[in-house]
């Protein structure tokens, strides 16, 4: 199921997605947006664009909305200078901005705070969620992801595709929003060859792509021939060792492979397959929900790839790069997962 086709379903999916917390989801009035009175939007990225992964998603789906719907964006770009954060937050909220976006446990705190202080404004945070148990947001809608069940297809792929049986993954921080997709990765590496070795790395950040390269170098060096970095631009770096040495990839977040065709195709023949974290996507939905007043406001909701929202990139590397039999076989696994027969373990609760 494609993440397109979610967007074509009842306003009421992301409520048929899971709740994660008891708090009730609370459902605004819905207002009159049109061309001449748009529903304003900022995002805020605690980073910049152009990260090939994570950001850039969420840029294009507001970008997307923009295109598609009575929507007014502002992207405001934080850096990587934490003190910018909370500031730039600060700032796109006192502006007077209708829906405020934010992503990842690095802003949480900041809507926990701010989100009491302006009742009129809705904030939007994905990859992580407030505690809504505090009674703080009752104007905040949450998205999280579970990643692990597109992750444990990449892993089995990765197992399959692997000569020498040994693995590597880097991953930026070790939150569960991050170590889900690795979990995932472990399990279905694991079910493909019950042998394999899986090296691990942690590189402490998402914007050091030396430490990236650094680290998969390593690996690499150890003998391993697939490698799969879950860390933003630190993984762009690690990216850029397994090219130039020849071996496989797995992307995260973005279809890497399409990202990287044009401008570094020898990039992109590498990457077989990524794991998609699919943020542009989600935020589209959440802002059309937001129109039409069903956006589900004071909850957090959990999305996976029974709902589209995660998968694995299935393009034309992945055609080339993994043999007919294994594409087969993980075919067979993402019917079971989406049919619930098959359940992957997952560090989302």
């Amino acid at each position: 199921m494609s993440f397109r086709s979610l967007t074509r379903r009842s306003a009421g999916l992301l409520l048929a997605a899971g709740l994660l917390t008891t708090a009730a989801p609370v459902t605004l009035q819905a207002q009159e947006y049109t061309a001449e009175n748009p529903l304003t939007v900022a995002l805020v990225l605690h980073g910049t664009r152009g990260d090939k992964s994570f950001l850039d998603s969420a840029t294009a789906g507001v970008e997307r909305a923009a295109a598609e719907l009575p929507v007014e964006i502002k992207v405001i770009e934080a850096g990587y200078d934490r003190g910018r954060w909370e500031p730039a937050f600060a700032d796109a909220t006192d502006t007077g901005y209708d829906v405020v976006i934010v992503g990842t446990f690095d802003m949480t705190g900041f809507v926990a705070k701010l989100a009491p202080e302006y009742p009129d404004t809705k904030f939007i945070i994905f990859d992580d969620s407030p505690d809504f148990s505090t009674g703080c947001c009752s104007n905040v809608l949450a998205l999280q992801y579970q990643t692990s069940a597109a992750g444990y297809l990449a892993g089995f792929a990765a197992a399959k595709l692997s000569t020498t049986g040994i693995l590597g993954t880097i991953i930026g921080m070790e939150f569960p929003t991050v170590t889900d997709f690795k979990v995932g990765f472990d399990e279905g590496a694991k079910a493909a060859n019950p042998d394999i070795q899986i090296l691990n790395t942690v590189a402490g950040t998402f914007s050091d792509p030396a430490k990236g390269k650094e680290m998969a170098l390593a690996q690499l060096g150890q003998g391993a021939d697939v490698i799969f970095p879950i860390a933003g631009g630190t993984g762009i770096g690690a990216l850029q060792a397994v090219r130039d040495a020849g071996k496989l990839a797995v992307g995260v977040d973005s279809d890497q492979a399409e990202i990287f065709a044009e401008t570094d195709p020898a990039q992109a023949d590498v990457i077989f397959t990524s794991v998609e974290k699919k943020v542009g996507d989600s935020l589209f939905l959440a802002l059309q929900q937001t129109i039409d007043g069903t956006a589900a406001y004071g909850s957090a909701v959990l999305l996976g790839m029974p709902e589209g929202a995660v998968g694995i990139s299935k393009n034309a590397y992945y055609e080339k790069l993994v043999p007919a039999e294994v594409r087969t076989e993980i075919d067979a696994l993402e019917a079971k997962i989406n049919s619930g027969e098959l359940v992957p373990a997952t560090a989302m609760k």
